[in-house]
């Protein structure tokens, strides 16, 4: 397994972050354990979660993917020193997660408390804002003319950026985190963040989680360069696109118990013609690179510059163990420009 710093944590976090958002719905308490256990051994030291979760999200759930996590760690506290945990505050619009209201202040005490107590921790890691208060174009909402930026006031997002600022720095100084980060963020969110930390000298934000793949590469180069620029990791989650770029969903299949099959991931992947081009195009790559199209979508995203460590999600160990693996493949210059010529014919399928 190798190893990368975490923007400017000082922490070592592994290429490879192990994904949690399908426990409670598609995996099991058992699941999760064998899942902790192998990536573990495998040296993944990264672990990703979100009080939203397990997805699709609903509010009889809600919380219980980070219950798993803590009665993992209830069970192994001598282990917490050896995993980098991160955790996330959803963003508006849920209505059972605090009457659905945006990130503030307040709402960061009282989320970082509530995961503590179901994570079993006295601290998290790593502690991310999963979205924007503002509307942004992320969730399947990137296409010209979804997003209306114009609707934004920039002055009262900026001060309410400061304000959660604010918040984070009494939670770090109390001890109950210990770095921050985004999510599903713009680069002039970024840069507002990290403006605020210099000017106001506060935490600064540490790393980007936004969605990135094959199918979904549109935050390469501006955002990345941004990340590169500014010392911030990026973290790329959905690297299989909800399991599309394996190929199972092709010739409009769907596989019992697999993501599509859920209402919720199924709006927001949109299968098309694009995409099935696309994707079959991988698919062939990889065959002739002898390759699954699994481990030549995530040994393509762990070779972009600026990619710190890819988060994957797996709900069985069979998939576990071939995408951990993945990274142990590094792809050929003829397999790497070969993908790349798919990727310039189909910049984005979805």
């Amino acid at each position: 397994m190798n190893y990368s710093e975490l923007g400017r944590s000082g922490l070592s976090v592994s290429r490879v972050c192990l994904g949690s958002m399908t426990w409670g719905v598609q995996n099991t308490q058992q699941d999760a354990d064998e899942q902790i256990e192998y990536a573990l051994s495998q040296g993944v030291n990264f672990i990703d979660t979100a009080e939203l979760y397990p997805v699709p999200p609903s509010g009889d759930k809600y919380g219980h993917t980070e219950i798993i996590i803590g009665d993992w760690l209830k069970r192994n506290p001598i282990r917490r020193k050896d995993i980098i945990l991160a955790s996330k505050i959803v963003g508006p619009g849920l209505s059972y997660i605090r009457q659905g209201s945006q990130i503030s202040a307040e709402s960061v005490m009282q989320a970082v408390d509530d995961s503590l107590k179901r994570l079993n921790t006295d601290y998290i890691d790593l502690y991310q804002l999963h979205w924007p208060n503002r509307i942004s174009p992320h969730f399947a909402k990137h296409a010209v003319g979804r997003v209306r930026f114009s609707d934004t006031d920039r002055a009262a997002e900026t001060a309410q950026m400061l304000s959660i600022l604010e918040a984070l720095n009494t939670c770090v100084k109390q001890g109950k985190i210990r770095f921050c980060g985004l999510s599903n963020e713009t680069p002039w969110g970024l840069q507002q963040y990290l403006n605020l930390s210099k000017e106001h000298d506060l935490p600064r934000m540490v790393s980007m989680q936004n969605e990135f793949s094959l199918l979904h590469a549109k935050d390469w180069p501006y955002l990345i360069e941004n990340c590169v620029a500014e010392d911030v990791a990026y973290l790329p989650w959905s690297p299989l696109a909800g399991g599309a770029l394996s190929g199972k969903y092709l010739n409009n299949q769907r596989p019992e118990g697999s993501r599509w099959t859920f209402e919720q991931r199924n709006g927001i992947f949109r299968d098309t013609k694009g995409t099935e081009a696309a994707i079959s195009g991988y698919v062939e790559v990889a065959k002739a690179h002898g390759l699954t199209s699994c481990e030549l979508a995530l040994a393509w995203c762990d070779n972009v510059e600026g990619i710190t460590s890819t988060i994957i999600g797996a709900t069985s160990m069979s998939q576990l163990k071939e995408n951990i693996a993945a990274f142990a493949k590094p792809l050929s210059e003829q397999a790497l420009k070969d993908t790349n010529d798919v990727l310039r014919q189909y910049p984005a399928p979805f």
